[in-house]
């Protein structure tokens, strides 16, 4: 039975004026983006942040994916995810303690980090993410968490709540909400959507914004777009958590079609000025 690949995670940072953040490994005597393996139980997106910070002390929050990696690493193979990124606070290395696995960490020029990079794949990525780099901000756009069956549920459906499966899920989405450096939190007002994301709201602390045009008992699409429209010409971070029925008249508000996610699931949309410029897929178990 063939192995499974290796799953690393990085990110290509930009900071303004077209320069990319590279790193130097000693072992290798190469240089490349910030990256490393996802640990296990870990999601890819956290991975690639928790990389990037302890590679070259910068914290980042994801822009637009980029194409994977895919390449010999021993007698397996590796597979290496990546998105844009961005520096959230300070982006100065020059206070960096290298060591036995990043000996030098650098802001280079565009055309520099050419040169510079070793591998052949790693400059078809610079490539990639230089058409992705202009600054945007994501609107992830969640389906609650798996939840007590509507059938055996004899009180209010608005009070239906969360199975423990799904409050795990509420627990592995806090990383990856964080990835996206999401400020926002806005959920349908049923208490199987506030529970999806108020361990998120908990540890940030970032305030829980409850909406009743989010709720399947009172979503129209007339109050959908008002919700979405303010998100989409925001310049926050935000999460917009509600239920199956009420998805489509939000991916319709986005111009979108709509994923038709599983309980769990998410579609990010990365938005600049306005409109959306980049999607992407992901879930937690």
């Amino acid at each position: 039975m063939p192995q499974r690949d290796v799953l690393a995670a990085g990110a290509v940072v930009f900071r303004p004026g077209k320069r990319v953040l590279l790193v130097h490994r000693p072992k290798y005597d190469d240089w490349s983006f910030p990256k490393g393996k996802v640990d296990p139980g870990e999601h890819v997106t956290a991975a690639a942040v928790r990389e990037v910070a302890e590679e070259t002390g910068v914290h980042v929050r994801l822009g637009p994916p980029l194409s994977a990696q895919r390449y010999p690493n021993g007698d397996r193979m590796k597979s290496v995810a990546y998105w844009t990124g961005r520096a959230v606070g300070d982006d100065d290395v020059s206070g960096y303690l290298v060591n036995a696995e990043i000996d030098d960490v650098r802001w280079v020029d565009f055309d520099e980090a050419v040169e510079l990079l070793t591998y052949p794949h790693d400059v078809d990525t610079l490539r990639e993410a230089a058409r992705r780099r202009r600054k945007t901000h994501a609107l992830v756009v969640l389906r609650h968490g798996q939840a007590r069956s509507r059938k055996a549920w004899r009180k209010d459906d608005r009070l239906r709540p969360l199975m423990a499966a799904g409050r795990l899920q509420a627990q592995h989405l806090v990383p990856v909400l964080a990835a996206y450096d999401v400020t926002r939190v806005v959920s349908s007002s049923s208490t199987r959507c506030v529970e999806s994301v108020a361990p998120y709201a908990d540890v940030t602390g970032w305030k829980l914004e409850l909406e009743d045009a989010l709720s399947e008992e009172a979503a129209t699409a007339h109050e959908v777009l008002r919700v979405v429209d303010d998100l989409v010409h925001g310049d926050e971070g935000a999460v917009l958590c509600s239920h199956r029925p009420v998805l489509p008249a939000v991916f319709d508000a986005l111009g979108l079609r709509d994923p038709d996610l599983e309980p769990g699931s998410m579609l990010v949309a990365h938005v600049r000025k306005g409109a959306v410029v980049a999607t992407e897929i992901q879930s937690v178990r």
